[in-house]
């Protein structure tokens, strides 16, 4: 199961930087001038879980496979996209094909990389593609209330267009809106719906605590997710061994990788859950949505699981390390036997009892 963070921003924020550095790669051109990139860059990052690792340990596991979240490195906006300026609906329609979104900006000063405004103002930054994704959803809105489209549309759904139209042009959120209309206006892929973080770009000295432009997109977005990272420093750190990484983040006083704080919250902002599977093949992390119910998720094994599903055995994953198996977990009352309804819960590990299989223990 797929899916996909898009990074996101203004040319030369440090976007490339950023995918180099959670993809331990070297694929995306990171240059000092705009539109350095042009088509998506694609990679696919493993989430580390120091649960699987204990799990795959205790199990004598001849594999260990982490889930993994996609990053895209999406090419510079500037204002008047929605219009078609710079790399324009090419890049809308990028935004478009990812989960959620990573806005990036940039929060330090430097005369060696140019600012495409010629300042360095995150909040105007911020602004400047919000609006752009506010207007190509103001277009895409008008085009469905075009009266030769309205005939296929119902009365309520018409009236929650409107709505949001009227909420698009007072500059306001979207998600401000009944929460019974979201589903709609997810269907017609609004681009101002999909789930957000704003990360800011500092440079090393900032790294620590900040500086007047991480405070200030702080201020200014209080109900937004905010967090802080060096791309330059995490570009660096990519390209070092164990020893040599952990002697460096010492030295500048880092006490975990930013872009290890990005992946989680990418997977926390996408609503993800893990839950895992162990033997002695493999160990390996399922990725679901959270609420996904028992069927669903043998479904991520395997499509046949889902249909032909009886029942789980399931036991939170400290549990199972705690007792050593699932025969002792059964013994000391921490194995469960769910039905159809089961609601998965992060940190299961899971047996499926399916047919035409009397059990199904992935190893």
């Amino acid at each position: 199961m797929g899916f996909k963070c898009g990074i996101v921003g203004l040319p030369n924020v440090g976007k490339s930087t950023l995918f180099n550095a959670l993809t331990a790669t070297k694929n995306a051109e990171a240059a000092n001038f705009p539109f350095c990139t042009i088509d998506p860059n694609i990679g696919v990052v493993e989430v580390i879980d120091s649960r699987l690792d204990k799990l795959a340990k205790l199990s004598s596991s001849k594999k260990k496979i982490y889930t993994t979240i996609t990053f895209v490195d999406i090419a510079g906006l500037v204002k008047g996209a929605s219009k078609g300026e710079g790399l324009g609906n090419k890049f809308l329609s990028h935004i478009r094909e990812v989960d959620a979104i990573i806005h990036l900006v940039r929060c330090f000063k430097t005369e060696n990389i140019q600012h495409v405004n010629n300042k360095v103002d995150p909040v105007e930054d911020f602004e400047t593609i919000k609006t752009e994704i506010s207007l190509s959803d103001i277009e895409t809105i008008q085009k469905k209330l075009d009266k030769s489209k309205k005939k296929i549309l119902s009365e309520k759904e018409i009236d929650v267009l409107e709505k949001s139209l009227e909420t698009l042009d007072k500059g306001i959120d979207l998600n401000t809106l009944e929460k019974s209309s979201l589903p709609f206006l997810n269907q017609i892929g609004l681009l101002s719906l999909k789930p957000k973080i704003i990360v800011c770009n500092v440079d090393e000295a900032a790294l620590k605590n900040g500086n007047e432009h991480t405070i200030n997109i702080s201020n200014t977005y209080p109900n937004e997710k905010v967090i802080t990272i060096c791309a330059d420093i995490e570009d660096q750190l990519s390209d070092l061994e164990i020893d040599e990484k952990a002697n460096f983040m010492k030295e500048i006083g880092l006490e975990k990788m930013g872009i290890s704080k990005l992946i989680k919250e990418g997977y926390d902002l996408l609503g993800l859950e893990t839950f895992f599977t162990s033997g002695k093949e493999e160990s390996r992390a399922w990725t679901v949505k959270k609420n996904t119910l028992a069927p669903k998720a043998a479904g991520v094994i395997h499509t046949d699981f889902e249909k032909n599903f009886i029942r789980a055995e399931a036991v939170d994953a400290n549990d199972f390390l705690k007792f050593g198996s699932a025969e002792k977990c059964k013994e000391n009352g921490k194995l469960r036997i769910e039905g159809k309804d089961y609601v998965v819960k992060d940190g299961d590990v899971l047996f499926f009892r399916v047919n035409p299989w009397p059990y199904f223990f992935h190893t």
